[in-house]
């Protein structure tokens, strides 16, 4: 979009707190709250002491919103960028479900990993639709602010490639773009290191009596993910019997439809490239559309795909 505009004024960065730890807080309590209700007579807050307000302090909002700052004059950086960090959340967010979702798994407790890969999953669905947002950047919008990227590009994104790693597409040279990043890359190498969520359900259909191969087991774990027909053999027998009361059928599914709009995520992002970009390369030293497409056929816990030709 070319045409004049204005970023609207919304909080004084400089008079904001920029630590990234908690800010104090009291806190409530039931009673407390039934006591304060009877003096508000039943109305919102609206007075309080100091510079700042319980909400503010609780989520760090004017921090947050003050972490946009568009380096070019074209009028579409400020949506790349918002949806950008937004994406960064939604990746944060996705990651500590599935994290805890393994430890779950690891302890033999399939209804609450259940309830767990459901939420990320209509996580990944919220992320989706932010492609439909990007998508209205028109080429001529892009390339005002393009240039300002540098060689930066969402490939070099920590947040996407701990979801990635903990659901077990691994790969050493992804690890290894955040290696001079001294606060960010041991949590990536022990990710990379460590069995992911789908090797931890491996481990439990072991558990529940199925011949699994020993080699997927025990292994370099920092190696991409091998698809194996002793596991494709396992979800076929699990899938031989659909019903209710099949916890592991029922799991099945769940992680059959996280891993269908992960995908889902991955084509969209593929479409909108190209529908703003073409086939120039990306920012980041890839080809593109042609290296985003190859992407986009990737998929997480492959036997469940591949078993259903034999069902």
């Amino acid at each position: 979009m070319i045409f004049d505009f204005e970023i609207p004024e919304i909080i004084d960065i400089e008079q904001v707190d920029g630590s990234p730890k908690p800010r104090k807080m009291n806190i409530g309590s039931e009673a407390l709250r039934q006591e304060k209700v009877k003096i508000t007579d039943g109305k919102p807050i609206t007075e309080f002491k100091g510079n700042t307000n319980p909400y503010i302090d609780y989520e760090s909002v004017d921090l947050l919103l003050s972490l946009q700052h568009p380096r070019s004059k074209g009028y579409d950086e400020m949506c790349f960028i918002i949806m950008g960090q937004s994406k960064e959340l939604l990746f944060k967010s996705i990651y500590y479900e599935l994290y805890n979702a393994r430890l779950r798994v690891m302890a033999d407790d399939l209804p609450n990993a259940s309830l767990l890969i459901a939420r990320s999953k209509e996580m990944m669905l919220l992320l989706t639709k932010f492609w439909d947002v990007l998508a209205t950047i028109r080429p001529e919008g892009f390339k005002e602010f393009r240039d300002y990227l540098s060689v930066a590009s969402g490939q070099q994104s920590f947040m996407f490639r701990h979801v990635e790693f903990i659901l077990g597409n691994k790969n050493k040279a992804m690890a290894a773009v955040h290696k001079n990043v001294d606060h960010v890359y041991p949590a990536i190498k022990k990710n990379l290191e460590t069995p992911s969520f789908y090797d931890e359900v491996i481990k439990l259909l072991k558990r529940r009596g199925f011949n699994i191969n020993p080699e997927c087991l025990d292994r370099d774990w920092t190696k991409p993910y091998q698809i194996n027909k002793s596991i494709e053999n396992a979800w076929l027998e699990i899938y031989k019997h659909p019903s209710p009361t099949n916890d592991l059928y029922l799991f099945g599914e769940l992680l059959t439809e996280f891993a269908d709009i992960f995908a889902r995520y991955r084509f969209q992002h593929f479409i909108t490239v190209e529908r703003i970009l073409g086939f120039k390369p990306g920012t980041g030293g890839s080809a593109g559309v042609n290296w985003l497409k190859t992407m986009a056929n990737h998929r997480f816990f492959p036997e469940l795909w591949s078993m259903r030709t034999d069902l």
